[in-house]
């Protein structure tokens, strides 16, 4: 399909109001501040408008449009982001641009047309619906038997669907032609590797196997007693420690929730070892670099303890996020979920492209960890792939 002809098509279905739903993703330009938009369709006074949600590292904008104006802001993003997935009333779509604009258009019809909600202030709308009944949610004790989410539970529905997000969003990086191998270090009660396998493998249909490792025996044999009742044939919980774990020889893709201090950094490596193609790593107490920090220039900084403990910890994660850059991945960090309802709400997203750093990019490294007079664990860690 040409690049104009999907304009076009675009642009019928949006005038034509049988917009469900639509994410644009994937910037081209790494320095993007906004990293998704989303458009839902609603009536202000009477009239259709497009919505569109541009969502932020950390907040959320919202710009209300009329129809023409709306093909306009759609056209003018579609230069800027690579991928769209739309709901509309009676098909699905997703479009995958190019670098240079070519276009992949794949449409699958819906067996029984969708109604638009063009209600201002209707509920949001997660990837995992508030009002269905998930069998794993409800043996977690998220959701009640009835499918309804527990007035306790909901801010942990929210994290889960956060991390689907994400999930959703690395589709792409993922393999099709054969089962996808997928490592979950420090799965703890698994609200999340439960939630990643339900999703990639009931919802997407993806062939995948997933393993949960942690060192709590009896948090592990629980995990795989909900699985085996729920038969996920495909999902495993182990006993063990993510440096003694050698059972692999490549892994497609590695999540590390909340390993504490140098236990992210060795995941990290080892993800980089397997050559994982998307890395999703939500950190835990950055001790190492704490006790390493001695730069003069910030000591009216570092002689608070509080202060140094938590510069210590963004100054941590930086560097992992700029090392796996160095070794040839794309690396964000991201908000996880809000920061009132936890100060660790950092995400390293990484997606493997493979490409080589400059010498200007280590140079920029160099001369940060030397300001800081830091030896970092990962560094020494990815010493044969920088």
């Amino acid at each position: 399909m040409e690049y104009q002809q999907m304009l076009d098509q675009l642009s019928d279905l949006i005038h034509q109001k049988q917009l469900i739903a639509a994410t644009i993703s994937q910037p081209r330009a790494k320095s993007e501040e906004v990293k998704r938009v989303k458009l839902k369709p609603l009536e202000l006074k009477g009239i259709y408008h497009i919505q569109f949600e541009y969502q932020y590292e950390r907040v959320l904008k919202h710009e209300n449009l009329e129809l023409d104006a709306a093909n306009e802001k759609l056209h003018a993003l579609l230069q800027q982001y690579r991928q769209v997935q739309a709901d509309f009333q009676e098909e699905k779509v997703h479009i995958q641009l190019s670098k240079k604009f070519k276009v992949l258009w794949k449409s699958e019809q819906i067996a029984s047309k969708k109604v638009v909600n063009l209600s201002h202030n209707r509920k949001k709308n997660y990837l995992l619906d508030e009002d269905t009944s998930y069998p794993f949610l409800v043996r977690l004790g998220v959701q009640t038997p009835d499918g309804k989410v527990k007035k306790q539970k909901h801010d942990k529905f929210r994290q889960i669907n956060r991390f689907v997000e994400f999930i959703d969003d690395a589709l792409d990086y993922l393999p099709k032609d054969r089962p996808v191998r997928i490592l979950d270090f420090g799965s703890g009660k698994s609200y999340l590797t439960f939630a990643l396998y339900h999703y990639l493998r009931i919802e997407k249909g993806l062939d995948i196997r997933v393993t949960g490792l942690d060192l709590k025996k009896e948090v592990i044999e629980d995990c795989q007693q909900i699985a085996d009742d729920l038969n996920y044939d495909h999902l495993e919980f182990l006993v063990g420690d993510i440096n003694d774990y050698n059972e692999e020889t490549s892994v497609d893709m590695v999540v590390t929730l909340h390993a504490c201090d140098v236990a992210t950094d060795m995941a990290l490596a080892r993800a980089v070892k397997w050559g994982a193609k998307v890395i999703l790593s939500v950190p835990c107490c950055q001790h190492e670099l704490n006790t390493q920090l001695n730069s003069p220039a910030l000591e009216v900084m570092l002689q608070h303890g509080l202060v140094k403990e938590r510069f210590a910890a963004l100054a941590t994660d930086s560097i992992r996020a700029e090392l796996l850059k160095l070794v040839g991945y794309d690396a964000q960090l991201l908000e996880f979920i809000d920061m009132e309802n936890t100060p660790k709400n950092i995400l390293i997203r990484a997606y493997f492209n493979g490409n080589k750093s400059t010498s200007e990019e280590q140079q920029k490294y160099r001369e940060f960890v030397d300001f800081l007079q830091a030896k970092p664990f990962l560094e020494n860690e990815l010493k044969d792939y920088l």
